[in-house]
């Protein structure tokens, strides 16, 4: 275990904000996280559990502990001729795990390649891109409860997964701290290349369909699109894409017939944030340190210097503009801390 006073979170946040925690604790097994929760001076007076900091935005110093995982390691569990299910320490750079799902053969989860943050996040967050969201990879995550320290195993459909959502957002917000999840992948090809221009950048680049070739496609399309918060500060897409209801977007669609959009099944149509956010003017737009990408419209940016209240304030500015605009609210994706 490591605790370090007054400590920079500069690593461990991707907006690139030079703010400290009072108390930084990092632990290394379930045993240790369990000694940490059975000391309550750790949680007073306040307690923030993190992981890459790709989904945070610290608006001030934070006082209080911030407790962060490094259980790492992968364990095959279960395994039969079509799946195989892996094990994976919440601890592990999401990132990582999809190459080594790649490596091994494995299916499922190369629409996700790039997705900055760490395995336990991708539990609560339920990450998604490409027409693919982790929740249909998850079979189970593995937790601590905050207030007792007894273990719980959630099964995927406790965790009540949506876009974007889980339990552990909502109603369990602050009750549990994961530690492991468990994935099942394919064995056999099954690829989704029909969401954005998968497809077409594998037949543009005339490649064969392959989890090498899907996983590299996407780094490429990922990175054309957004910084690397390593030279600009980001969190990657700010804002969810909204889910309106049929009636909303086909009242917008006479208005602005060119409006992308994707079904979602019954009475719900997803429309690209981006888009809304694209038509009312603000990408590549500045407003003292914080901007919008000039190539994405989604990512808000740390231009050099900006705090945190810099990029709150910006992002509410686009929010109302584009309520104004579209009669729509787009909700921050970012936790403001």
């Amino acid at each position: 275990m490591k605790e370090i006073k007054e400590y920079s979170l500069l690593p461990h946040n991707t907006f690139g904000m030079d703010v400290k925690a009072s108390v930084f604790v990092e632990y290394g097994s379930v045993a240790e996280l369990k000694a940490i929760l059975s000391n309550k001076d750790y949680l007073k007076p306040s307690w923030l559990h993190i992981g890459g900091g790709s989904n945070l935005l610290f608006t001030a110093d934070y006082e209080g502990t911030v407790l962060h995982s490094a259980i790492h390691g992968y364990e095959v569990v279960d395994e039969n001729d079509k799946t195989v299910d892996i094990r994976v320490g919440a601890g592990e750079v999401w990132d990582d795990f999809v190459a080594f799902a790649v490596r091994h053969g494995w299916y499922g989860a190369e629409n996700l390649s790039l997705i900055p943050g760490e395995v336990g996040a991708s539990a609560v967050q339920n990450i998604g891109a490409y027409g693919a969201e982790v929740k249909d990879l998850i079979v189970s995550v593995e937790t601590l409860e905050v207030s007792t320290g007894q273990e719980r195993v959630f099964a995927n459909d406790e965790c009540h997964y949506a876009y974007r959502e889980s339990i552990f957002k909502k109603e369990l917000k602050g009750k549990y701290i994961v530690t492991h999840v468990t994935y099942r992948l394919g064995k056999h090809p099954l690829f989704n290349l029909e969401y954005g221009n998968v497809r077409g950048e594998l037949e543009k680049r005339g490649c064969e369909i392959t989890l090498d070739n899907v996983r590299n496609t996407v780094i490429e399309i990922r990175e054309a699109k957004l910084p690397d918060p390593k030279v600009q500060g980001n969190a990657g897409s700010f804002f969810m894409n909204p889910v309106v209801s049929r009636l909303q977007f086909e009242a917008l669609q006479r208005e602005y017939p060119e409006i992308p959009h994707y079904n979602m099944g019954g009475d719900r149509v997803k429309i690209p944030a981006a888009w809304m956010i694209d038509r009312c003017g603000w990408k590549g737009k500045q407003v003292g340190n914080a901007g919008v990408h000039s190539k994405q419209a989604l990512v808000l940016v740390n231009c050099g210097g900006a705090t945190g209240r810099e990029i709150v304030d910006l992002s509410r500015q686009i929010q109302e503009s584009v309520f104004l605009k579209f009669g729509i609210t787009v909700s921050p994706e970012v936790n403001f801390i």
